[in-house]
Protein backbone atom coordinates (compact mmCIF):
# COMPACT_ATOMS: atom_id res chain seq x y z
CA UNK A 1 0.00 0.00 0.00
CA UNK A 2 1.35 3.43 -0.95
CA UNK A 3 1.26 6.74 0.89
CA UNK A 4 -1.47 9.01 -0.46
CA UNK A 5 0.86 12.01 -0.57
CA UNK A 6 3.08 10.20 -3.09
CA UNK A 7 0.16 9.85 -5.53
CA UNK A 8 -0.67 13.55 -5.70
CA UNK A 9 0.44 15.58 -8.71
CA UNK A 10 0.53 18.79 -6.67
CA UNK A 11 -0.18 19.84 -3.11
CA UNK A 12 -3.47 21.65 -3.67
CA UNK A 13 -6.71 20.73 -1.94
CA UNK A 14 -8.29 17.60 -3.38
CA UNK A 15 -11.18 15.16 -2.89
CA UNK A 16 -11.09 11.47 -2.02
CA UNK A 17 -13.86 8.89 -1.82
CA UNK A 18 -14.05 5.24 -0.75
CA UNK A 19 -12.53 6.08 2.63
CA UNK A 20 -12.12 3.46 5.33
CA UNK A 21 -10.96 4.38 8.83
CA UNK A 22 -8.56 1.82 10.31
CA UNK A 23 -7.74 3.52 13.61
CA UNK A 24 -8.72 6.45 15.78
CA UNK A 25 -5.91 7.98 17.83
CA UNK A 26 -6.81 10.45 20.56
CA UNK A 27 -3.71 12.66 20.65
CA UNK A 28 -5.12 14.60 23.61
CA UNK A 29 -8.59 15.62 24.74
CA UNK A 30 -8.99 18.08 21.84
CA UNK A 31 -7.19 16.51 18.87
CA UNK A 32 -7.65 13.26 17.00
CA UNK A 33 -5.65 11.58 14.24
CA UNK A 34 -7.46 9.11 12.00
CA UNK A 35 -5.55 6.40 10.16
CA UNK A 36 -7.35 5.69 6.93
CA UNK A 37 -7.18 4.06 3.54
CA UNK A 38 -8.66 5.01 0.19
CA UNK A 39 -8.56 3.95 -3.43
CA UNK A 40 -6.87 6.63 -5.48
CA UNK A 41 -6.07 6.02 -9.16
CA UNK A 42 -7.40 2.45 -8.72
CA UNK A 43 -4.77 1.61 -6.06
CA UNK A 44 -5.03 1.41 -2.26
CA UNK A 45 -3.34 4.25 -0.37
CA UNK A 46 -3.05 5.08 3.32
CA UNK A 47 -2.99 8.47 5.01
CA UNK A 48 -3.45 10.18 8.35
CA UNK A 49 -6.09 12.81 8.95
CA UNK A 50 -5.63 15.36 11.73
CA UNK A 51 -8.91 16.65 13.21
CA UNK A 52 -10.30 18.64 16.08
CA UNK A 53 -12.43 16.33 18.21
CA UNK A 54 -15.76 17.80 16.99
CA UNK A 55 -15.06 16.70 13.40
CA UNK A 56 -14.58 13.09 14.55
CA UNK A 57 -18.20 12.99 15.68
CA UNK A 58 -19.31 14.29 12.27
CA UNK A 59 -17.40 11.52 10.47
CA UNK A 60 -18.67 8.83 12.84
CA UNK A 61 -22.26 9.91 12.14
CA UNK A 62 -21.56 9.08 8.47
CA UNK A 63 -20.50 5.48 9.22
CA UNK A 64 -23.92 4.02 8.42
CA UNK A 65 -25.08 1.17 10.65
CA UNK A 66 -21.91 1.31 12.77
CA UNK A 67 -22.48 4.87 13.99
CA UNK A 68 -23.92 3.99 17.40
CA UNK A 69 -21.30 1.32 18.11
CA UNK A 70 -18.46 3.65 17.17
CA UNK A 71 -19.79 6.52 19.26
CA UNK A 72 -19.93 4.11 22.24
CA UNK A 73 -16.32 2.98 21.57
CA UNK A 74 -15.18 6.59 21.57
CA UNK A 75 -17.13 7.48 24.73
CA UNK A 76 -15.77 4.39 26.57
CA UNK A 77 -12.21 5.14 25.49
CA UNK A 78 -12.42 8.76 26.60
CA UNK A 79 -13.94 7.77 29.95
CA UNK A 80 -11.16 5.29 30.71
CA UNK A 81 -8.05 6.76 29.05
CA UNK A 82 -5.19 7.31 31.47
CA UNK A 83 -2.36 8.01 29.03
CA UNK A 84 -2.26 9.90 25.76
CA UNK A 85 -2.22 8.98 22.93
CA UNK A 86 -5.05 6.45 23.06
CA UNK A 87 -5.57 4.06 20.12
CA UNK A 88 -8.80 2.45 18.89
CA UNK A 89 -7.97 0.06 16.06
CA UNK A 90 -10.35 -1.25 13.38
CA UNK A 91 -8.38 -3.76 11.34
CA UNK A 92 -9.54 -7.17 12.53
CA UNK A 93 -12.40 -9.43 11.54
CA UNK A 94 -14.19 -8.55 14.78
CA UNK A 95 -13.51 -4.82 14.22
CA UNK A 96 -13.31 -4.29 10.46
CA UNK A 97 -12.33 -0.90 8.99
CA UNK A 98 -15.01 1.77 9.19
CA UNK A 99 -16.41 2.53 5.76
CA UNK A 100 -17.76 6.00 5.04
CA UNK A 101 -20.27 5.21 2.27
CA UNK A 102 -21.21 7.94 -0.21
CA UNK A 103 -18.79 10.37 1.44
CA UNK A 104 -16.18 12.52 -0.26
CA UNK A 105 -13.59 14.26 1.88
CA UNK A 106 -11.90 17.45 0.77
CA UNK A 107 -8.36 17.35 2.15
CA UNK A 108 -5.40 19.70 2.25
CA UNK A 109 -1.73 18.83 2.69
CA UNK A 110 0.33 19.64 5.76
CA UNK A 111 4.02 20.54 5.85
CA UNK A 112 6.73 20.24 8.47
CA UNK A 113 7.23 23.26 10.72
CA UNK A 114 9.82 25.81 9.58
CA UNK A 115 13.39 25.10 10.62
CA UNK A 116 14.14 26.85 13.91
CA UNK A 117 17.71 27.57 12.82
CA UNK A 118 16.80 29.59 9.72
CA UNK A 119 16.00 32.72 11.72
CA UNK A 120 19.09 33.66 13.71
CA UNK A 121 17.41 36.74 15.21
CA UNK A 122 14.75 34.65 16.92
CA UNK A 123 15.49 34.66 20.64
CA UNK A 124 12.57 32.38 21.57
CA UNK A 125 14.41 29.11 20.88
CA UNK A 126 12.67 26.24 22.65
CA UNK A 127 15.20 24.28 24.70
CA UNK A 128 12.97 21.20 24.54
CA UNK A 129 13.39 20.93 20.77
CA UNK A 130 16.00 18.49 19.54
CA UNK A 131 19.05 19.79 17.73
CA UNK A 132 19.33 18.85 14.07
CA UNK A 133 21.38 15.71 13.34
CA UNK A 134 25.07 16.19 12.63
CA UNK A 135 26.84 15.11 9.47
CA UNK A 136 26.85 15.87 5.77
CA UNK A 137 24.06 13.47 4.80
CA UNK A 138 21.78 14.62 7.62
CA UNK A 139 21.75 18.22 6.38
CA UNK A 140 20.68 17.25 2.86
CA UNK A 141 18.05 14.89 4.23
CA UNK A 142 16.70 17.63 6.52
CA UNK A 143 16.39 20.06 3.59
CA UNK A 144 14.53 17.43 1.56
CA UNK A 145 12.16 16.62 4.43
CA UNK A 146 11.34 20.27 5.14
CA UNK A 147 10.27 20.89 1.55
CA UNK A 148 8.00 17.82 1.29
CA UNK A 149 4.42 17.64 2.58
CA UNK A 150 3.57 15.06 5.22
CA UNK A 151 1.23 12.11 4.65
CA UNK A 152 -0.96 13.83 7.27
CA UNK A 153 -3.86 15.89 5.96
CA UNK A 154 -6.40 18.38 7.28
CA UNK A 155 -10.10 18.04 6.61
CA UNK A 156 -11.38 20.98 4.58
CA UNK A 157 -14.90 19.67 4.02
CA UNK A 158 -17.22 16.66 4.00
CA UNK A 159 -19.55 16.06 1.06
CA UNK A 160 -22.27 13.45 0.62
CA UNK A 161 -23.21 11.82 -2.68
CA UNK A 162 -26.96 12.12 -3.18
CA UNK A 163 -28.41 9.43 -5.43
CA UNK A 164 -31.75 10.20 -7.12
Amino acid sequence: MRKLIDALADETDFFIEQVQLTAIVFDNSDDVTLWATTFFDQEPHFFHLGLPFQQLDLLLRLAGSRTGELQEDVADALATVREWPCLLEYTTEANPPIALPNVALKLSCTYPADDLYDDEDDETFDINMQAPPLGEDAEGEEEYESSQPHNIFYLEGVFLRVEP
